[in-house]
């Protein structure tokens, strides 16, 4: 390996998500240990990601599953949708990509499925690939909109959300026949929902808790139906 473990592992205790020089084998290394339970690993470029999430601030948990209330809201307005909601689970294209998206949301029947004992890790070069990815962004937002995003379009990932904590933002992107990300202001995935909605939502958390924002997101989708 060209760069040991421990020295990736003291860089990214010592540098705020750092992207450091890395091999796959590096990466698969530091996957596979069984110490680094709390941490996100991201790998693209010839280079490899550490996110430590004990540095992440309880509005990241919170707005996390905030998101993931948000899909189980909409579909349930779409019972005859399918969605298969997978969120941290690392996504691998050996022997070059890997990311730990905190959203990952799948529609129709091609959701991966595991064999009992196998790791929580989806391999593209066996499943397709999710229709949108989401980056809950607290202490991440430089590299979100930088290299994650580079790695995610890469991934051919058709939609990507990047949710900025502090800002209380959501900066979506849908990817072009380019191969590139555009920002958009309605989702494809969630097919006729508006990024301001969401924005809207966030908002509610400055006067209530994650549960009050879920439910008023669930009030304003339910209005739109009957209007």
């Amino acid at each position: 390996m060209n760069t040991s473990i421990s020295t990736i592992i003291l860089a990214s205790q010592t540098h705020l998500h750092e992207w450091k020089p890395a091999t796959w084998e590096d990466y698969l290394a530091y996957r596979d240990d069984t110490t680094n339970e709390r941490m996100r690993l991201f790998f693209y470029q010839n280079r490899l990601l550490v996110i430590n999430m004990t540095s992440e601030e309880i509005n990241h948990a919170s707005i996390s599953d905030l998101f993931t209330m948000l899909f189980i809201l909409w579909f349930n307005q779409k019972p005859e949708q399918i969605f298969c909601s997978l969120g941290r689970c690392l996504l691998e294209k050996a022997p070059l990509k890997a990311a730990a998206p905190d959203l990952v949301l799948y529609l129709g029947e091609e959701y991966p499925r595991w064999q009992p004992g196998e790791p929580r890790r989806i391999d593209l070069n066996r499943w397709r690939v999710p229709n949108l990815v989401g980056e809950i962004s607290d202490t991440t937002l430089a590299t979100d909109l930088d290299e994650k995003k580079h790695l995610y379009a890469e991934m051919q990932i058709p939609e990507y959300w990047v949710v900025d904590v502090r800002g209380l933002r959501v900066i979506a992107f849908q990817l072009q026949s380019n191969g590139k990300y555009e920002e958009c202001a309605n989702s494809v995935a969630l097919e006729g929902l508006s990024i301001s909605l969401l924005e809207q939502t966030l908002a509610r958390l400055n006067e209530g808790t994650n549960g009050s924002a879920a439910i008023w997101f669930a009030q304003q989708i339910a209005n739109s139906k009957t209007e």
